[in-house]
C-alpha cells in the first residue's frame, strides 16, 4: 500500500491511558494503517524526534453551528489541537427553521449565545428547513475539522410552534410534531438532542428562551424518542439551583430519566457562588448513583475558572452606570484622553463606588457588577493571576483607579479576566479527575466577544499536567481523546490504532500552551471576536491530511460531518 503520510521517531500516547511508547505511525487513505517500525517509503515523512503524537482532541460541547458557514478551518478550537467537534449544545441549533422564520432562532442565540445576528445574517446562506436538510448544507460546506450535530430544542419549539414556543406549553398535536423532527434528526445523524432550562439563557427582550417554557414530560417525551430509536445522547443545561430545597427532586428526575429511556445524559458540572451548597459534588454524586444503578451518565467540565474576559475595547463592569455610558460610546482615543481627565476620572471612580451592585445584572457569560476580590488583570497566559482587590490594597489606591490606570499603560487593550464560576481551583482539579466527567465545554462559536475558552485543552496540558503535575500526560489525552469518542459514539476516533481515522496531532510537551488572546474584526459584518492560539502544536492531521503546521493552515479542508451511529447502520445497510 502506498503511504501517504509516515510520522517517525514519534513518543506515542495512544489515547487509551497507557503508557507512551516509541514508534512510528503510517497513515494512508486518511486512516492509521500500521504503528510500529516502518521503514517503506511515504508521500510525505514528519519526523517527530522530542515531540508527542496523540489522537487529535475532540470537543464535546461547542456552538459552531453558524461559524461553520463562515470559517472553514474551525478558529479558534483547531489551534488548540481539536480535531472534531460536537456543536448544537443547550437547546440552541439553526434547524429545524424555514429561512422566512430565521429570526426566531436568532432570537435564542443572540443573548444567550452571543452570537451577532448582523454576522448571522451576513455569513449564512440558509438553504434547509428541517433537521436533516441542515445535517446536508454542512456536510456539503469545506471544513478543516470533523463537526457532529445535535438538533436543538429550542429551534425545534419555534419552528412547530412559532412565537408561541416563547410564552406557551406545547400542545398535544405540538408536541407529536417536534417528536417526528427528533426522530427525523437522529435517523439522519444527529448526534442527539438538547435543552436549556437554565435561568442565565434568556432572550434579547429579557425573555426566557423557547426551551425553558417546556414541562419535564414535554423533555421526557423528546428523550424517549431516542430512547425508542436507540440512539442518540441528550445533553442539558441545567435548571435554576440556587434554591437547595430544589436539587433532590431534580437530581431524581434525571436519574429516572436516565433509566427508564436508556438515553446516556450529559450536563456541565461547575462550582459557583449562588448555587446550591456543594451542588457540583451533589450532581457528581448523582451520575455515580446513575451509572451504578444502570444508566447512562456523564459530567462535562472545565479546566479553570470560568472568567468573563473584559476590556475598553469590549466592554466593562461599569458600562451600565450613568456616568459611564456617554463616555463608553465615544471612540478610544476620545476615552483614553477622558480617563486622563482628573476631574472626570474621580466622578467615574466616585460613580462606582456609590453604584449598589446588582446580581441580576449580567446572566450567562456576560460581564457583572464589580466585584475586585474576583478581577484580574491578564498579564499572561496561565494562573495564578493577582486580583485588582489585592494590587489596590498594595498601592493604597481605589480598586476602579487601578483597572484605569492599568488599562491606559496599554493604550486601553488590556485584558482583565472577572471569574463567575469555578473560583476554588482545588474543587476544579476534583471535578477533572472524576472518573465520569470529560474535560470539554469550550462554547466555541458562541460568547465570541466575552469568553475565550477554546484553549481548554492546552490550558489542560500546560497548567494541569506540566506545571502543577496533577494528572500525567497520558490520562489528560486519554480524557481528551478516547473517553468523549465513547461517549458520543464517535466510531473509529479517539485512539492510535491501526484502521482509526487519521485525526492526530504532533506537539511539544514542554511548549504546549495557550498564547495570550486577541481582539479581532473577522467575522461577517464586520463583527468582533476574541481569538487564542497555542505554542507547541507542530502538526495537526485530520483524516489523513496535514491541516496545520506549527499552527499555520497548509489549504487542506479534511473535516467531515460525524453522523450519528444510527445513520451509519442506516448508510452501511443501503450499501449492502
Amino acid at each position: 500500500m502506498a503511504l501517504d503520510i509516515v510520522i517517525r521517531n514519534a513518543s506515542v500516547i495512544d489515547g487509551s491511558g497507557a503508557p507512551r511508547f516509541g514508534a512510528d505511525v503510517a497513515i494512508a487513505a486518511g486512516r492509521i494503517v500500521e504503528v510500529g517500525r516502518i521503514s517503506g517509503p511515504a508521500r510525505e515523512v514528519i519526523d517527530a524526534q522530542g515531540a508527542v503524537v496523540s489522537p487529535g482532541f475532540i470537543d464535546g460541547h461547542t456552538h459552531m453551528d453558524a461559524q461553520v458557514f463562515w470559517d472553514s478551518l474551525g478558529t479558534c478550537s483547531c489551534w488548540h489541537g481539536v480535531t472534531s467537534v460536537v456543536m448544537g449544545n443547550c437547546g440552541f441549533t439553526l434547524a429545524p427553521c424555514r429561512e422566512s422564520e430565521k429570526d426566531l432562532v436568532m432570537r435564542n442565540l443572540e443573548r444567550a449565545e452571543d452570537i451577532s445576528p448582523q454576522a448571522m445574517a451576513a455569513g449564512i446562506r440558509w438553504s434547509w428547513e428541517d433537521f436533516p436538510q441542515y445535517l446536508d448544507a454542512v456536510d456539503r460546506l469545506p471544513k478543516g475539522i470533523n463537526y457532529a450535530a445535535y438538533i436543538g430544542h429550542s429551534a425545534l419549539r419555534t419552528y412547530i410552534m412559532g412565537e408561541r414556543a416563547f410564552s406557551e406549553q406545547a400542545s398535544e398535536a405540538d408536541l407529536e410534531a417536534m417528536k417526528r423532527e427528533v426522530r427525523k434528526a437522529i435517523r439522519a445523524g444527529a448526534i442527539g438532542f438538547t435543552t436549556s432550562r437554565s435561568f442565565s439563557h434568556q432572550t434579547p427582550q429579557g425573555q426566557p428562551v423557547a426551551s425553558r417554557l417546556a414541562t419535564w414530560d414535554e423533555v421526557r417525551q423528546l428523550v424517549g424518542v431516542m430512547g425508542e430509536l436507540g440512539a442518540g445522547v441528550f445533553e442539558l443545561a441545567s435548571e435554576d439551583m440556587r434554591d437547595h430545597s430544589r436539587v433532590p427532586d431534580y437530581m431524581g428526575r434525571l436519574k429516572a430519566l436516565a433509566l427508564d429511556t436508556g438515553v446516556p445524559i450529559t450536563l456541565g458540572v461547575f462550582s459557583a457562588k449562588g448555587l446550591a451548597p456543594n451542588y457540583w459534588k451533589t450532581l457528581l454524586g448523582t451520575i455515580d448513583d446513575t451509572v451504578a444503578a444502570g444508566g447512562r451518565m456523564f459530567g462535562q467540565t472545565h479546566t479553570r475558572s470560568l472568567n468573563v474576559l473584559f476590556s475598553f475595547e469590549t466592554v466593562t463592569p461599569f458600562d451600565r452606570l450613568p456616568a459611564w455610558r456617554d463616555i463608553r460610546k465615544r471612540p478610544l482615543s476620545e476615552q483614553e484622553a477622558a480617563l486622563r481627565d482628573p476631574g472626570l476620572r474621580a466622578h467615574l471612580i466616585e460613580a462606582v463606588k456609590a453604584h449598589r451592585p446588582d446580581a441580576s445584572a449580567g446572566v450567562g457569560a456576560e460581564v457583572r457588577d464589580a466585584n475586585f476580590k474576583r478581577i484580574y488583570p491578564l498579564d499572561k497566559p496561565l494562573p495564578p493571576y493577582r486580583s485588582i482587590a489585592e494590587i489596590a490594597e498594595e498601592q493604597k489606591k481605589d480598586p476602579v483607579e487601578v483597572v484605569i490606570d492599568m488599562a491606559l499603560a496599554r493604550g486601553l487593550k488590556q485584558f482583565f479576566l472577572q471569574t463567575i464560576a469555578n473560583e476554588n481551583q482545588d474543587e476544579v482539579l476534583e471535578m477533572i479527575r472524576h472518573p465520569r466527567t470529560i474535560p470539554t465545554f469550550s462554547d466555541s462559536g458562541a460568547h465570541v466577544s466575552q469568553i475565550m475558552d477554546s484553549s481548554l485543552q492546552t490550558h489542560l496540558l500546560s497548567y494541569w499536567v506540566r506545571e502543577q503535575q496533577a494528572l500525567t500526560l497520558e490520562d489528560a489525552v486519554r480524557r481528551m481523546t478516547s473517553v468523549p469518542a465513547g461517549c458520543w459514539g464517535l466510531e473509529g476516533r479517539g485512539l492510535i490504532r491501526e484502521g482509526y481515522a487519521a485525526d492526530v496531532i504532533i506537539f511539544d510537551p514542554d511548549r504546549i500552551g495557550p498564547q495570550m488572546p486577541e481582539l479581532a474584526y473577522d467575522l461577517p459584518a464586520g463583527a468582533r471576536r476574541l481569538k487564542q492560539k497555542a505554542d507547541g502544536l507542530l502538526a495537526t492531521i485530520v483524516n489523513g491530511q496535514v491541516l496545520l503546521r506549527n499552527n499555520e493552515h497548509t489549504g487542506a479542508e479534511p473535516g467531515r460531518l460525524l453522523r450519528g451511529p444510527l445513520a451509519q447502520r442506516t448508510r452501511v445497510t443501503n450499501a449492502a
